[in-house]
């Protein structure tokens, strides 16, 4: 699998993490898929959850020992 950028959202606090995945989702073409990593705990509720919203696919979340990484491919 490609990864067409990632997002280094490391130290950033709730909503930082799923706003910054939102505007950069915006410049990609459908089906591209960006690596978000986070260390915020609120993220593992607010990533899913904005992916379930906006119908794009959350293909994984993987934690880390400080942080988590999550694929997620814009709809």
């Amino acid at each position: 699998m490609t990864i067409d950028e990632e997002i280094d959202a490391i130290g950033m606090l709730c909503p930082l993490p799923v706003l910054k995945l939102r505007k950069r989702l915006q410049s990609h073409v459908s089906g591209a898929v960006v690596r978000l990593l986070a260390d915020d705990p609120a993220a593992v509720i607010d990533v899913p959850h904005f992916c379930n919203e906006q119908g794009h696919e959350l293909i994984e979340v993987a934690q880390g020992e400080h942080s988590q990484t999550y694929l997620v491919r814009k709809a």
